[in-house]
């Protein structure tokens, strides 16, 4: 089930704003130039952020996620994307010469039958020789230390201002967890949003990449975020 700060019809208007400018989408963009490729599959698409950018290039876009809430918000900003509800694991042959996961979205499979099931789906979805790229965290830059936010506002166009603050709620590795809480200063609501990720090492993720019929090209730094996350380029066997 996906976090309540996707699913939820109130709060899934409010992420873009507090998601703040999505630096690391580009380098996405680049990755599918790179790789010539046309037909692209954003799994965990949420707000469609990435889909529309790359449709915006020409491409043909799928975006496939669970929350509907964000399918929502990703509908209206470009209706010609595939939007597609559900994950992974479901989704037929789409011929796609490449998929992507950003931002936390190869984090949230928490156990590995979750995570092999998608790698699975993924590559049923991909062509024959087609592309998987995704960013994960590295554990050793221990991002969860760096998770607590105290309360901070922002306005929202035709909400009105909303407050935010975070804190970290439990840390036992390979899984840390934390809690988002928004507070509509309009009516007074209150909202949270409880999220956990799953930290996996280099050779986990490679090592579950080559049990799921993938080769790894090549892993990578993201260019905003040096250091901090993988970039895992890998191409469907």
């Amino acid at each position: 089930m996906p976090d309540a700060l996707f699913a939820h019809p109130r709060l899934a208007p409010i992420y873009d704003a507090f998601d703040g400018d999505r630096v690391d989408l580009p380098a996405y963009v680049r990755i599918a130039d790179e790789l010539a490729a046309r037909r692209v599959l954003d799994v965990g698409c949420g707000t469609g952020c990435l889909a529309v950018l790359l449709a915006e290039t020409g491409r043909t876009v799928i975006g496939v996620d669970p929350a509907a809430a964000s399918l929502d918000i990703a509908r209206a900003k470009d209706p010609g994307v595939d939007w597609r509800h559900g994950d992974a694991t479901t989704l037929p042959p789409l011929d796609a010469d490449l998929a992507v996961m950003t931002g936390n979205v190869a984090q949230v499979f928490l156990t590995d039958d979750d995570w092999a099931a998608t790698l699975r789906g993924i590559r049923t979805a991909l062509r024959p020789g087609g592309y998987l790229v995704f960013e994960t965290r590295r554990p050793d830059y221990r991002a969860w230390e760096t998770w607590d936010v105290p309360p901070h506002t922002r306005e929202v166009p035709g909400i009105g201002a909303v407050e935010q603050r975070v804190e970290v709620t439990e840390v036992r590795l390979p899984l840390a967890s934390f809690r988002s809480t928004y507070t509509f200063l309009a009516d007074g609501s209150v909202l949270t949003s409880d999220s956990t990720l799953r930290f996996r090492s280099q050779d986990e993720v490679e090592t579950s990449l080559r049990r799921k019929g993938y080769r790894v090209l090549d892993v990578r730094q993201a260019p905003d975020r040096p250091d901090r996350e993988f970039v895992f380029l890998a191409q469907a066997g």
